[in-house]
């Protein structure tokens, strides 16, 4: 005979032994008002039997309608005490909850950890001020150096915990990586994924940053980056990019990262092909490398460090701007490795080159280079053709950026080249407005458009040179930018009929103008496998390792130096 189970028994708590027997019912479970004990099995005889073992002396002399009020009293202090727990227990876990996000504010400024105790402190004398009868609440939030590691800490296991979850999702995943070194001499690897799941929902975070003590060839880079990988349980056959940010090391044919990875891929047995590429963004700084101009930077470069490598030329030349009310005050520092700055010293430079002659020569320095019409002309090409390329270099910055999309702001960007190596050479400088005022400006010479336009045809050319890779990948960009606009007959075989299908469909047609091309790719229906697939390897990959420099730069500890170096 099977043995009997009293919880499934379905007995109900009766109202009437609460006078009876001075019971409630708790969470389930029967709870004598007087003591606090529960008994186990709730049956009426289990509650008498406790009643009149432990209380019934107490209440024998109470008739019904006293022991409804005594019960009725109890309740209520059993209910007080209750929310009295319920209470602290949600102020210990707010306390608890405003830690963490306190601790994650510092781990994301990169401040550190002893910020805690300054601003719990700043929290009290607010809370002092404002509502000091919660001050003790305050006072509970943990904000100590060792507090603030730690939860640091269980976020970044959290965090890894959820990625190794959301990557088992994953059917296609890049990665951005990128190497620079510290002040202390320590080469810094960081590694960036970029994964897309079955629903085309893009997933773009930090993978790690693993420091490099000893050497840093391709095959220890591929090692740390391999051994991430594998943490992360990350199935190599659905790696699909790689980013880098092309130094030899990485991109060396034989031994570079790329190479290492395509053995391992190949020895997994994958069958995808892995693409690899060059930072969109450092191949667009190296490409002004081409104008040939450094003679000008030189020059410029000389003078800004003349006025502001000392203190009192640059007090002297800030109170002589001031005096002359100038629009600027100042000249701006230029860095090789902040790329936008060359830009801005030349624009400020540029606009307020009479006054830094005027301040040379009251220094007894000799402006005659500074002064010279050609060179000039030349300042002002370089000021107006590094203004376009910054402004290219900031539309591809970015999270979440897709690669497609980049290739669009590089080809559009090419084909300006050409538009304004034409109007260069029959000197229209609509798009050179400094250009333009050095020519008005001209006393005796022409103005040099022919070798001005010569320069512009340079820098056409290395921007084709350096990005032929991207050019290789045209038609499976294009297929993702607009897949409604691409040529099925010299499409893949396995895309063809799909295609038919997408561009004869009108409700997907409208949907397309609607969303734009990255959101539209989740609109791709299942009968639809093969292109889902495609647009899943094309949204994940990667156009810069922008992620990757941006965290270098965030790192206050952090000093780039190498990058201009890169070729």
């Amino acid at each position: 005979m099977a043995k009997r189970k009293v919880d499934t028994e379905n007995r109900g708590f009766q109202t009437r032994w609460e006078s009876e027997y001075m019971f409630t019912k708790v969470a389930g479970k029967p709870v004598c008002l007087l003591c606090g004990e529960s008994v186990a099995v709730l049956k009426e005889y289990n509650l008498r039997r406790h009643y009149e073992t432990k209380h019934a002396d107490k209440n024998k002399n109470m008739d019904m309608e006293q022991r409804l009020q005594k019960a009725e009293e109890l309740k209520r202090g059993l209910k007080s005490r209750q929310a009295l727990f319920k209470k602290a227990k949600s102020q210990g876990q707010a306390a608890v909850k405003a830690s963490f996000i306190l601790a994650e504010e510092i781990a994301k400024s990169a401040r550190p950890f002893t910020e805690g105790d300054f601003i719990k402190n700043c929290m009290i004398k607010v809370c002092d001020e404002v509502c000091p009868e919660k001050r003790q609440l305050f006072l509970n939030v943990s904000l100590s150096r060792n507090t603030i590691a730690e939860r640091v800490d269980q976020l970044s296991i959290n965090l890894k915990e959820q990625l190794v979850k959301k990557g088992k999702d994953f059917i296609a995943y890049s990665l951005a990586v990128d190497e620079s070194t510290d002040i202390s001499d320590i080469a810094q690897l960081s590694i960036f994924i970029r994964g897309v799941d079955s629903n085309l929902s893009v997933t773009e975070e930090f993978l790690a940053l693993r420091p490099m003590h000893g050497t840093t060839t391709g095959h220890d880079l591929y090692e740390e980056v391999s051994r991430c990988v594998n943490e992360m349980e990350l199935p190599w056959e659905k790696l699909v990019g790689l980013t880098t940010d092309g130094a030899p090391a990485m991109c060396g044919h034989r031994s570079g990262l790329v190479a290492k990875i395509r053995e391992k891929m190949q020895e997994e047995n994958a069958t995808g092909e892995l693409t690899a590429y060059h930072c969109i963004i450092h191949q667009e700084a190296l490409c002004g490398k081409a104008l040939k101009m450094e003679h000008v930077m030189s020059i410029i470069t000389r003078t800004v460090n003349f006025i502001r490598a000392k203190g009192l030329n640059h007090r002297q030349f800030k109170a002589f701007l001031t005096e002359l009310e100038t629009e600027h005050g100042d000249l701006p520092y230029h860095t090789e490795v902040r790329w936008l700055s060359q830009g801005k010293v030349l624009q400020r430079c540029f606009e307020l080159r009479e006054e830094i002659c005027l301040f040379l020569d009251s220094k007894g320095k000799d402006t005659t280079q500074l002064r010279d019409e050609m060179f000039l002309c030349e300042m002002a090409f370089l000021c107006d053709i590094t203004s376009h390329l910054n402004a290219i270099n900031l539309q591809l910055q970015g999270r979440d950026r897709v690669i497609s999309d980049m290739y669009s702001t590089v080809k559009a960007f090419k084909t300006k080249l050409t538009l304004w190596e034409t109007q260069m050479r029959k000197e229209n400088l609509s798009h050179f407005p400094s250009c333009q005022t050095m020519k008005e400006k001209l006393s005796t010479s022409a103005f040099p458009s022919t070798q001005l336009a010569d320069k512009i045809g340079m820098l056409a050319a290395d921007f084709r040179r350096r990005f032929a890779d991207f050019e290789a990948q045209k038609s499976r960009l294009e297929l993702l930018g607009n897949p409604f606009a691409v040529d099925v007959e010299s499409s893949p075989p396995n895309l063809q009929m799909e295609l038919i299908d997408l561009q004869c469909n009108d409700a997907l047609r409208a949907k397309y103008a609607a969303v734009g091309a990255a959101e539209f790719a989740r609109f791709l229906p299942g009968t639809m496998p093969q292109l889902r697939i495609q647009a899943a390897q094309t949204l994940s990959m990667f156009g810069s390792t922008y992620l990757c420099e941006q965290l270098f730069f965030d790192e206050p500890e952090q000093n780039i130096t190498q990058k201009s170096t890169y070729c």
